[in-house]
C-alpha cells in the first residue's frame, strides 16, 4: 500500500492493488487512511517508547490510555487486573484514575518483575492502590491468587498485555474472563501486531499468532461474551474508529 499525502489540494491518495483512491483529509475516510499510515510510522520510529506518566515509562500508545481511561470511568470497577507490568506506567496510570474517582485499585500481574522497577512502584505516592502478583499469568496458582484479591461483589475489569501470542492470549482470556462483572470488560491488547507484518521488529507469524486470533477463538466458545467496542464518550468530530494499537481488543460480558 503506497499513501500519498497531498497538503495543497488537502487529499489522502492510497494506492492498492492497482487501483488509487483519493479522500479529501476533511473526512472520515481521509482520517483513517492517514491514520493506518501514521500508526505504521509510530511502529517504525518506536514512538510509544517516549512517554511517562506520574514518573513511570508507558509504554503505550497515549490515544489507547485516553480511549481506555473513557471505558474505565464508564464501567466504575473496584478493581482492575493487568497482566503485563514493565516499568510500571500503566498500573500507575489507572491508579491514578482511581485516586480520582475514589473508588478501585489495580492487580498487576508479571512473569518477572524487575527488581528496579518493583522498587519504584512500591516507592510511588499512588503504591498503596496497586498490588503486584509476579509469576506466568496464565499459570493456575497466579489465578487463584488473583482471584483470591477480589472480595465479593467487586466489579472487575481486565486488561491483557504481557505476552501476546494467540495462545498464551487465550489461555489468559479463559482463566480471567470469568472473574468480569457483566457489563464490564476483558480488554487483550496489541492486536495490531497482526496488521504490520514484514516491518522492523516483527515476527513472520504475526500474522496469525495475534491476540486478535485468541480474541475471535474466545468469542466462538464464549457466548456471555461479545467484541463491543464503547462508544466515544463525546464526539464532534468526523472521527468514527479509535485510533489504536488494540484493534478488536474490547470484549464485553453480557450475561
Amino acid at each position: 500500500m503506497t499513501t500519498i499525502f497531498d497538503t495543497e489540494r488537502g487529499e489522502i491518495i492510497v494506492r492498492e492493488n492497482g487501483r488509487e483512491v483519493s479522500h479529501p483529509m476533511a473526512s472520515a475516510e481521509g482520517f483513517a487512511a492517514a491514520t493506518r499510515a501514521w500508526l505504521r510510522a509510530t511502529w517504525d520510529a518506536k514512538y510509544v517508547y517516549s512517554f511517562s506518566w506520574l514518573g513511570r515509562p508507558i509504554i503505550q500508545l497515549p490515544e489507547d490510555m485516553i480511549r481506555v481511561q473513557e471505558a474505565i470511568f464508564r464501567v466504575k470497577p473496584d478493581v482492575l487486573i493487568e497482566t503485563g507490568v514493565a516499568h510500571g506506567g500503566s498500573l500507575v496510570f489507572y491508579a491514578s484514575l482511581f485516586k480520582c474517582m475514589g473508588r478501585g485499585r489495580v492487580i498487576g500481574l508479571d512473569i518477572e518483575i524487575r527488581p528496579q522497577n518493583r522498587k519504584a512502584i512500591e516507592a510511588h505516592e499512588l503504591a498503596p492502590l496497586i498490588s503486584l502478583v509476579e509469576g506466568d499469568s496464565a499459570s493456575s496458582n497466579v489465578v487463584e491468587c488473583v482471584r483470591e484479591k477480589i472480595r465479593s461483589g467487586e466489579k472487575v475489569m481486565v486488561i491483557l498485555d504481557s505476552a501476546h501470542g494467540r495462545d498464551h492470549v487465550l489461555a489468559e482470556l479463559n482463566a480471567y474472563a470469568p472473574m468480569v462483572s457483566v457489563g464490564s470488560y476483558i480488554v487483550a491488547t496489541d492486536g495490531y501486531m497482526a496488521q504490520i507484518v514484514g516491518a522492523p521488529r516483527t515476527k513472520a507469524d504475526w500474522g496469525w499468532n495475534n491476540p486478535c486470533e485468541a480474541v475471535k477463538k474466545f468469542v466462538e466458545q464464549n457466548p456471555n461474551f461479545r467484541v463491543e467496542e464503547p462508544d466515544f464518550a463525546f464526539n464532534e468530530s468526523m472521527v468514527k474508529e479509535r485510533v489504536t494499537y488494540w484493534p478488536k481488543a474490547y470484549i464485553k460480558r453480557v450475561a
